[in-house]
């Protein structure tokens, strides 16, 4: 429960030093908020009222940050400038394509990732060749190349997934997502390969485990007791950071396959400087990235119990 609530508060301070800086940044533009707000447009001295009212530009800094906090903590993010709806809104609508995405390459990267890891590992020789070559070849070529190549094979050229759009219904979101997933954790699986094949590795070298088999257990309860729980340790490590660092890759998957989530909104946000909608997004991502750490350093410790120490 100690661990529990150092974690707990850690990640607290770490939410709380993010929204400053992600509502502050966006003040130190050049020309100010309405700078950004405006654009390149000119707008009438009643808008420019009406955003500064929104946005409660007269009142002192802190105080309007406090207010935005508040508000956010409640899921209250204010109105989109260019969308003419409210933020909250706007992430739920397209939260849930990013929230399918990352999780169905979540799977594909631990499923495949781990698993040609840990034949690698295991079975070095001509297994371990052919993985190797084929992690460093996925992680040679960029995720856009993977995805225009994916299109061009398995949508246009043999027909098998749809080219564009998140699909609707659960199976058929899935069918939608294929491609898109596999894009996105292509090169990531393959990296999380080369992680399991050298975790794996060193801890067949271990005094432990050579010790075991001196006993005469058997080669099956060896590499499920002493090797593949303790090389799991820095697997789920790096699982937990590929897979926050999902969250903005997915912004070029979204683009290339034209799917309305949390990236393609992002970045129209940006193009568009709609102000709300780029400090919700910034801060949802960074919230997602925090827990997924926090998720991480349960596991990690559920593995090793010395870690909470």
């Amino acid at each position: 429960m100690r661990f529990l609530l150092r974690r707990l508060a850690g990640l607290a301070v770490v939410l709380v030093v993010a929204s400053f800086l992600v509502y502050g940044l966006l003040y130190l533009v050049p020309g100010g908020p309405m700078a950004f707000l405006l654009g390149n447009r000119s707008g009438t001295p009643e808008q420019i009222a009406a955003i500064r009212e929104q946005y409660r530009l007269d009142d002192p800094f802190l105080v309007r940050y406090l207010a935005w906090l508040g508000d956010a903590v409640q899921g209250d993010f204010g109105s989109s400038l260019v969308y003419r709806q409210d933020v909250s809104a706007l992430l739920t609508a397209r939260g849930t394509t990013t929230a399918l995405l990352v999780g169905y390459a979540t799977a594909v990267i631990v499923v495949v990732g781990v698993a040609a890891g840990t034949v690698a590992g295991l079975r070095p020789g001509r297994a371990d060749a052919v993985i190797s070559t084929l992690s460093s070849a996925s992680l040679a070529v960029p995720t856009f190349v993977i995805g225009v190549l994916l299109v061009i094979v398995f949508a246009l050229g043999l027909g098998w997934f749809p080219v564009f759009g998140p699909g609707e219904g659960f199976l058929g979101r899935l069918h939608h997502l294929t491609l898109p997933a596999i894009t996105l954790s292509l090169g990531s699986a393959a990296f999380l390969a080369r992680i399991t094949r050298a975790s794996v590795r060193e801890e067949l070298g271990r005094e432990h485990v050579e010790t075991a088999r001196s006993r005469g257990l058997a080669e099956r309860h060896v590499i499920r007791r002493h090797v593949l729980r303790n090389a799991s340790i820095p697997v789920v490590t790096v699982t937990g950071l590929t897979v926050a660092g999902l969250l903005a890759g997915s912004v070029v998957v979204e683009n290339v396959f034209a799917l309305d989530g949390l990236g393609s909104l992002f970045v129209r946000a940006i193009l568009q400087r709609d102000f709300a909608v780029v400090q919700a997004v910034v801060l949802v991502l960074v919230t997602a990235f925090v827990l997924v750490n926090l998720v991480v350093d349960l596991c990690c410790k559920a593995l090793d119990p010395r870690l909470s120490r």
